[in-house]
């Protein structure tokens, strides 16, 4: 009966180690959570790429610690495996300082609504141009949208006009993706930012 129950601490240590390494899907396994047999040979490297050559794990072990530092799995496919001795504290803090200032650096591009109408005065025509302007500088899409009403769907042609006297107000800052097209009773145009819009 006991031998039915020996590799039981070999399947405690694998699933110690996916949980581990998928916490976030990006941790290591570390010092002793690598869990190597002592004379198992690894080959070492220091945090700023120096050689420390083909060692043993409890040896690697021994020489992080006394340098204060972590053993860190980063391959564990290659034969030998290979480790690196580093402060994994620091290493976790920078990787993540520069994963949130790379998300700071990406733009969301969001889909902005400007409502027309067939009878739209000049004001409110020029009111919703310069709406449109500055979605456009903040690099997002306009989705400018005329709506019919009544009878007003037999002047199509109207709709056609005051959606390219829209995108001639706004050429300079955006570019229509296509041709404006009919849907339902909404005649619907998206006007895309320039490059030298999203810039600004």
């Amino acid at each position: 009966m006991r031998r039915d129950f020996e590799p039981l601490p070999h399947f405690l240590f694998y699933w110690r180690c996916f949980i581990i390494k998928n916490t976030n899907g990006k941790e290591h396994v570390i010092n002793e959570d690598i869990n190597f047999e002592s004379g198992k040979n690894i080959r070492v490297i220091g945090d700023s790429g120096e050689q420390f050559g083909i060692l043993t794990y409890s040896v690697a072990l021994e020489k992080a610690y006394d340098k204060g530092l972590d053993l860190v799995l980063m391959s564990a496919q290659a034969d030998p495996p290979v480790c690196k001795i580093m402060d994994y504290g620091k290493f976790r803090f920078d990787r993540d300082k520069k994963e949130k200032e790379a998300r700071k650096k990406q733009k969301v591009i969001e889909i902005k609504e400007i409502q027309l109408t067939c009878l739209i005065d000049t004001n409110d025509f020029n009111t919703k141009v310069n709406h449109a302007r500055r979605f456009l500088t903040d690099g997002n899409k306009v989705k400018v949208m005329v709506k019919f009403k009544g009878r007003q769907m037999s002047r199509q042609d109207v709709g056609k006009d005051l959606l390219a006297r829209f995108q001639e107000a706004c050429s300079d800052l955006g570019a229509p993706e296509k041709a404006a097209v009919l849907d339902g009773r909404n005649m619907i145009m998206f006007i895309a930012p320039a490059k030298s819009a999203a810039a600004k």
